[in-house]
Order: C-alpha cells, then structure tokens, then sequence
C-alpha cells in the first residue's frame, strides 16, 4: 500500500505561523484537495508535503509497501503555475531534459506526451514564445505522465481556457489512477472534482 503521510506538520515565515498541526493521511483510494484563499499558505502546505520546503515542526513520510521512501522528492511530481520552464529551450528538448529527472509511465515517450498536450505545430518551438496556457499543459503533462507514485497539483487550471480545462478533466480522468493524488485550489471544484477528501487551510492557523 502506498500512502503520504503528514504529522503535526507546521510552517512558519520571520517566527510566524503560516499553518500549524496538520495531521494528513493520503492514498490511491482517498484523493485529497487543500482548500484556501490565494496568499493562504495551500501552496506552502503543497511544497512541504512535496519535500521542496523542510517543515519548522512535524514530518512528512511516503511509505510504499510497507517500506518508508528516503528521497520523497524522487517520487513526486509537482505541477504549478509558478514553476519556472526552461524557455531557451524547445518543447522537445525540454521534454527530453525532462524524462532524465522522471522517467515517464510505461508506453509513453516524448512525441506522445506532444500529441496529448495538442502541441504537434509548437515542438521545436522555444518555450520562452508559448503561451501562459500551452505552458501551463507542459507542466501538466510532465507531471500527470511521470512515473511516480505521487502526483501533486497547484490551482492547475490556471491560465487555461475553457478548452484547456475540458482537456485537464480528461487527462485527470485517464492518468491519476493508482497514484496518490493532493490539489491545491481557491474553490475552483473543477480542479479538484475527483477528490473525496478535503482540508481547509483556515482551520490550521
């Protein structure tokens, strides 16, 4: 069984309180959505659990198959908008940069991830010239087919159109299964309409 685990868990900026005593249990079968207003502290919450902030209190653990994963961010993809893109280079060779940190899901390759994205006549293209909504489906993409066991996602409908966040329910539909899945959204259910858990950042300040 693969589960992420969160205990008494707090954050904290210039001796303050961002979040305190988040007590957090997550798998396959219970995908979990953060809840709060921009500026809250959900994304903070997001990135400690993703191993990218150490926690001022408390711990975070993965444990697959009984076992508990020493290196938690190799077995985490994080997408968020505020993640800087590589945007000297193409859509190929970033995907190629890419699939050398997180290898993707079996059966997939980069000209593939390409055609799920619809970003067949932007390939060679560098990254700096795309769009806020084609980057925000790179960053999707690289996260939904990476092949780890967790799967993590900040406001992912940001900067999307009402296509693009038809094209998000979808890939959510076809590659979250079996992963342990947390999103971090300000209410917006259709990024979070799959999760059957809910925390609400307000109630650990």
């Amino acid at each position: 069984m693969t589960r992420l685990h969160a205990s008494e868990l707090c954050q904290a900026y210039n001796r303050r309180y961002i979040f305190k005593g988040v007590n957090l249990e997550v798998t396959p079968e219970t995908p979990t959505v953060i809840l709060g207003a921009n500026g809250s502290g959900k994304s903070t919450l997001l990135k400690t659990l993703a191993g990218a902030l150490m926690p001022f209190e408390g711990s975070v653990s993965l444990t697959i198959d009984g076992l508990e994963v020493e290196e938690l961010h190799a077995r985490i993809a994080l997408a968020a908008p505020y993640l800087e893109l590589i945007e000297e280079y193409t859509l190929r060779e970033f995907l190629s940069f890419c699939s050398e940190l997180r290898p993707w899901k079996s059966g997939w390759d980069n000209e593939k991830i390409i055609q799920l994205a619809y970003l067949e006549e932007a390939a060679d293209r560098e990254l700096k010239y795309f769009s806020s909504g084609m980057k925000q489906r790179v960053r999707l993409v690289f996260a939904a087919l990476a092949d780890t066991p967790v799967l993590l996602l900040d406001e992912p409908t940001s900067n999307l159109d009402r296509k693009g966040i038809d094209w998000y329910v979808k890939l959510m539909d076809e590659h979250r299964k079996n992963r342990i899945v947390i999103v971090a959204s300000n209410e917006n259910q259709e990024e979070y309409y799959f999760c059957d858990q809910q925390l609400r950042i307000e109630d650990y300040k």
